[in-house]
């Protein structure tokens, strides 16, 4: 589906420039950015992510990661194709690399046949994920408002490299959200990932100033590349300082993808070294992933320690709160609770792409 754009604006010669995200692209006719999904087209920039999707799962909201919002609920994610990074060592590669003509996609839908769907598959919440939903900003802002409207949640998961105009339009609408902050180092994101740090801190701040918006943080940890205490401190630091100690931190493991078979796993220990550090610093809530760590993903009371959220990979085990407080001393636990925090198996299941 082709879909007229926002966040764009027109230039000499049939040109256009696209101000969705710090990139800036300048697009002759028929140009596509760098992104992949957003054209020039008659002098008018589209988005051709509208209307599709390259599958559907129903995912544990701890998958997201997100560990202080509605623990042990389902979401029903689903993404697109394309992306306005260039990570060497995306995980999602297969889909956030791809045009949407390399893949089976589906492009038919509308804000209301998303909702429909993750009402029929029980999920109060429908996350933006996958590849980043910056980069069809149009599509996820109409079904987010269909999905608000219908009384289901909404998750953002993101770089944060986004515009601040765009960003003032798309978080409104988004109950939570999960931003990937890659390293803490403006070297590595221009190496690594052809972008910069400076737009993402910014979104980061900014966000958190916001406070409508639930949000965390997550840290995907590469071995010699992103991993020296030093940048985690300093990491920790800033969130602290910038964001606040009630902020949740995830360290998660890199494994070897796309462009980057080289590097090994990330140790455990690794992770586990880094939840200290951050922990020492001030944040009350750190996590780690991609690893089998019980103690790294349980939510542990910042007064009394008591174990509050016990969890074992994506499966919430236990829940020892009343409302949004430690059952056992009455510290309020920051996040949003509700009455749903509940066990859960933590499955994720795999749709597809819709027929």
């Amino acid at each position: 589906m082709i879909h007229e754009a926002r966040y764009w604006e027109p230039i000499a010669d049939g040109r256009v420039r696209c101000t969705l995200c710090p990139r800036d692209c300048v697009l002759h006719e028929g140009q596509a950015g760098f992104c992949y999904v957003r054209q020039n087209r008659a002098g008018k920039l589209v988005s051709l992510a509208y209307g599709t999707s390259t599958g559907f799962a129903v995912d544990p909201i701890e998958k997201k990661p997100l560990a202080h919002f509605h623990p042990g609920t389902t979401v029903l994610s689903f993404g697109t194709a394309g992306c306005n990074l260039g990570c060497r060592f995306c995980q999602n590669w297969d889909i956030s690399k791809a045009r949407l003509d390399e893949l089976r996609a589906e492009d038919t839908l509308t804000p209301e046949d998303v909702v429909a769907f993750a009402q029929a598959q029980g999920a109060p919440a429908i996350a933006f994920t996958y590849n980043d939903p910056v980069i069809w900003a149009e599509w996820a802002i109409d079904v987010a408002r269909a999905a608000r409207a219908a009384g289901l949640w909404t998750v953002f998961v993101t770089a944060g490299y986004v515009s601040p105009a765009a960003r003032e339009e798309i978080f409104p609408l988004m109950d939570a959200a999960n931003v990937d902050l890659k390293a803490f180092t403006e070297d590595f994101y221009a190496k690594r990932t052809l972008s910069h740090l400076a737009p993402v801190l910014d979104t980061l701040e900014w966000l958190a100033k916001e406070k409508k918006v639930w949000v965390e943080v997550t840290n995907l940890m590469i071995p010699g590349l992103n991993d020296a205490p030093e940048e985690t401190r300093a990491l920790s630091v800033w969130i602290r300082d910038h964001m606040g100690v009630d902020v949740p931190l995830h360290f998660t493991a890199f494994h070897p993808s796309f462009k980057m078979m080289d590097r090994p796993r990330t140790p455990a220990a690794t992770l586990t070294r880094a939840r200290a550090i951050a922990r020492a610093e001030g944040l009350r809530y750190v996590y780690t992933g991609n690893v089998h760590d019980p103690d790294g993903q349980t939510t542990f009371c910042p007064t009394c320690e008591a174990r509050v959220i016990e969890r074992d990979w994506h499966a919430v085990r236990a829940v020892r709160m009343k409302g949004g407080a430690c059952a056992a001393c009455g510290t309020e636990i920051a996040g949003r609770f509700g009455a749903t925090a509940s066990p859960s198996a933590g499955i994720r299941r795999y749709l597809g792409v819709r027929a």
